[in-house]
C-alpha cells in the first residue's frame, strides 16, 4: 500500500505539469486583452508601459515558468514564512493579479475560509444525510420512504442551483423572514451570538448545495447496497445465525462503500465548482465569485491559478479515494 502511494503521487507531479500547461495555453489563447478596460484617453505609450508592468511583454514560455515556479517554490516558502516567521521568500517576486495589483495567492488565501464556511459544511451535512438514506432506502426497497428518497433525488438532480437559490430565498428569506438573503462575509465569530449568526446565514446556502449532495451520493449507496444484499456471503451470514444489524451494517456496509468512495472523494472538488453558482445567488466572497469576477476582468494569472487549484483537488482526491479502496476492502492489494 506504501508503494502504491508513493507511486501514485510521484505520477501526480507530470500530470500536474500537463494540466497546468493545458490551462495556461488555453488561456493565453482565449480572446481578450487586460488593457480593453483601460480608457481611451490613456497615450499609447502609458499603456505599453502597463503592459510591461503587468509582464504582458515577456515571451509566453518565460510566463508560463515564472506561474509554474510561483505556485510550486515561492508560494509555499510564502506559507511557511507566515506560519513559523522564517524568511525563505523575503524580496522574491510575486506573481501579482492585473485586476488588484496585489499577490494572487494572497487574495485566494482571503477568500478560501468563507468558501469552507459553506462548501465544507454543506458537503458534511449532504454526506451524512445522503449514507443513512441510500442504506434504509436499499434494505427497504420498493417502500413508501425507497419512493420519497428517489423522488426527492430527482429533484436534487433536476434543479440546478441557481433555481434552487432563488426559490429557497423567496421562500425563507422574503415571505418567512427566517434567515438573511445576502450572505454577510464581515462577519466574525467571537462568541455564542455571533455562531448564531453565521449558522442563519449558512443555513440556505448549505441547503442547496446539500440537496444535490444527498441526491447524488444516496442514489449511489441505495444501488450499492442492492448489488450486495443478494450475494451469497449475505445469506451465508445469515445462515450461520448472524443478527440483521450485524449482516447489513457491517458485512454488506463494508462492501458496498467501496465504489461510494470514489463518487465521495471526487465530489469535494465537484462540489467546488457547483459553489460557484451559489456563491453569486446568495453573495458569498469566497472563491467562486472570484473566479467569476476575474473571468470578468479578464484577469489571467487569477483565473489560471483558481482554475488549477480546482485541478489540484481533482488529482489529490483521486489519490485518496484510490488509497481508501484498499482500507475498506482486504481483498485488494497492490504491487
Amino acid at each position: 500500500m506504501l508503494t502504491f502511494t508513493i507511486r501514485r503521487l510521484v505520477l501526480a507531479v507530470p500530470t500536474l505539469l500537463f494540466i497546468s500547461l493545458v490551462i495556461f495555453l488555453l488561456l493565453e489563447l482565449a480572446p481578450g486583452d487586460p488593457m480593453a478596460q483601460v480608457p481611451l484617453t490613456v497615450p499609447p505609450e502609458v499603456k505599453e508601459k502597463m503592459r510591461e508592468a503587468l509582464g504582458l511583454g515577456q515571451p509566453m514560455h518565460i510566463r508560463f515558468l515564472k506561474w509554474i515556479v510561483q505556485f510550486f517554490w515561492i508560494e509555499p516558502q510564502i506559507l511557511i514564512d507566515n506560519i513559523f516567521g522564517t524568511g525563505f521568500a523575503d524580496g522574491k517576486l510575486r506573481v501579482m493579479s492585473w485586476q488588484t495589483r496585489s499577490p494572487v495567492m494572497d487574495i485566494v488565501v482571503q477568500r478560501i475560509p468563507q468558501t469552507l464556511w459553506v462548501v465544507g459544511t454543506a458537503y458534511m451535512v449532504g454526506v451524512l444525510i445522503a449514507l443513512p438514506i441510500g442504506i434504509y432506502s436499499a434494505y427497504r426497497q420498493y417502500s413508501i420512504f425507497d419512493q420519497a428518497g428517489t423522488f426527492v433525488s430527482m429533484i436534487g438532480f433536476s434543479v440546478p442551483p441557481f433555481f434552487s437559490g432563488v426559490l429557497v430565498i423567496v421562500i425563507f428569506s422574503v415571505n418567512l423572514g427566517w434567515f438573511p438573503s445576502i450572505y454577510d462575509t464581515t462577519h466574525k465569530v467571537v462568541d455564542w451570538d455571533s455562531f448564531v449568526i453565521q449558522l442563519r446565514q449558512m443555513v440556505m446556502p448549505v441547503m442547496v448545495l446539500a440537496l444535490q449532495i444527498t441526491a447524488q451520493i444516496s442514489r449511489f449507496m441505495r444501488a450499492s447496497m442492492l448489488d450486495n444484499l443478494n450475494q451469497d456471503y449475505v445469506r451465508t451470514a445469515r445462515a450461520k445465525g448472524l443478527s440483521e444489524y450485524i449482516v447489513v451494517m457491517v458485512h454488506v456496509l463494508r462492501n458496498s462503500m467501496i465504489p461510494v468512495v470514489t463518487v465521495i472523494a471526487l465530489g469535494v472538488p465537484a462540489i467546488f465548482g457547483g459553489a460557484i453558482i451559489t456563491e453569486q445567488v446568495f453573495k458569498v466572497n469566497g472563491i467562486g465569485q472570484l473566479l467569476i469576477g476575474a473571468i470578468q476582468a479578464n484577469d489571467l494569472p487569477m483565473v489560471q491559478t483558481l482554475t488549477f487549484i480546482f485541478a489540484l483537488l481533482i488529482v489529490v482526491f483521486n489519490i485518496i479515494a484510490d488509497v481508501l479502496y484498499g482500507i475498506l476492502d482486504p481483498r485488494i492489494r497492490y504491487d
